[in-house]
């Protein structure tokens, strides 16, 4: 595919890449590499990952995307992480490719701060995606640490961006809340649809390679292993119900050690032979492993999209996810089940899900394949070019660009 015409010179900043790090690193990543496609100069800066196992950095495709890695920089003597680096390779990037706008993905981290301190020394425009870091949940997570940074520097960070960027309307409401007045664009993240979902032939023939291995019918989770995920709340509530047949595969990566506190509850609940964690699953083998489920479970208490429910819809799976999430159009379009996020609630959520016969469970599966190809990525970064190009004074203001 050959660019178009020449567009925007952008520059994204995003505090990892690390496969490890969460949807940020996977959804801007996808996101430079479609305004690429799309015809902008995309560069793109974050911190080196590493080298070893899952630390290795995603990046995109080098003929769409220029992407730079700095170092890690060691602690000052007060114990902030320098950013001089970062900094440094901003101001390079910014002159010798004649960067235009800066993009920074993110909250809290130093990465972040020396990014709004950079697009206020060069003059340019900045927008910043909150990626659900000001949603009531996380902000009482670590709180007194964040109630510190906010009166430091990040309240003010924010307040320098000429527009914000929020993934749902629930996140456009806490941004306002918060007393955060310019535009806001309302674009959701994308979801990979070509080459991403099995045919209906694929996905039974991968069924019937898993039950081969395990007859029971499977629930999955995947995603970060977190405090945030509700996975605590997944254990009591599939103690209530216990459904015959069905078990629970638990995939993504640990964080912060929750995983072994997870698994303490499981065994407490006695529920050892229901449950299986298998770590962290990418590429081939995470496309099987939704292709060899039959319900897809995300009980988070917070998320600003939620990128896999997106993915499981695509791979023709219902989804049971929670109030804390953006998704109560699964209801409405006959795809899954919104509930509250407590135990009781996703029990009751169970029992309806794992007492739907599979034609039940297919025919939602199908509906949900038609329902989220709204969230193709070339469409996506079509709108926040829009946006790009909005604030440079080159276009009308989108429709989904909201005022105050």
């Amino acid at each position: 595919m050959t660019p178009p015409a020449a567009g925007p010179r952008l520059l994204h900043t995003v505090g990892s890449l690390r496969k490890s790090a969460g949807g940020p690193s996977r959804t801007v990543t996808a996101l430079c590499r479609e305004l690429g496609r799309l015809g902008a100069k995309v560069e793109l800066l974050s911190r080196d990952a590493g080298t070893s196992g899952d630390e290795e950095p995603l990046l995109p495709p080098a003929e769409w995307v220029t992407t730079t890695l700095t170092p890690h920089e060691r602690p000052a003597v007060d114990g902030a992480l320098m950013t001089g680096g970062f900094r440094a390779a901003i101001r390079k990037r910014c002159a010798t490719q004649g960067l235009q706008l800066i993009h920074d993905h993110g909250l809290w981290l130093p990465t972040n701060h020396a990014s709004v301190a950079m697009a206020r020394q060069l003059g340019l425009p900045l927008i910043i995606s909150t990626r659900g870091m000001l949603e009531p949940w996380a902000l009482q997570h670590r709180a007194w640490k964040k109630r510190l940074a906010w009166r430091l520097y990040q309240h003010r960070d924010l307040r320098a961006a000429r527009v914000l960027h929020a993934t749902s309307q629930q996140e456009v409401e806490s941004l306002r809340r918060l007393g955060l007045r310019q535009p806001i664009a309302l674009i959701p993240n994308g979801v990979e649809l070509t080459g991403l979902a099995a045919s209906p032939e694929r996905a039974r023939l991968g069924k019937a390679e898993t039950t081969a291995l395990d007859p029971r019918r499977t629930a999955l989770f995947l995603s970060r292993i977190h405090p945030i995920k509700g996975l605590l709340e997944l254990v009591d509530a599939w103690g209530q119900v216990r459904p015959a047949g069905w078990r629970v595969v638990i995939a993504g990566p640990d964080e912060g050690g929750h995983r072994a506190v997870v698994e303490a509850r499981v065994l407490t609940q006695g529920l050892a032979a229901d449950f299986a964690f298998i770590g962290a699953v990418d590429g081939a083998e995470k496309t099987a492993l939704y292709q060899s489920a039959d319900l897809f479970i995300l009980p988070s208490f917070s998320e600003n999209f939620g990128v896999v429910v997106a993915e499981a819809l695509n791979h023709g799976l219902p989804v049971l996810t929670t109030k804390g999430t953006p998704w109560q159009d699964l209801p409405a379009h006959g795809i899954g089940w919104w509930v509250p996020a407590d135990a009781r609630s996703l029990a009751d959520g169970l029992r309806q899900a794992t007492a739907l016969t599979d034609a039940e469970r297919q025919a939602m599966g199908e509906r949900g394949r038609d329902y989220v190809r709204r969230y193709d990525w070339q469409d996506i970064a079509q709108r926040m070019l829009a946006v790009y190009l909005w604030m440079l004074g080159q276009g009308e203001r989108p429709s989904w660009v909201h005022r105050d």
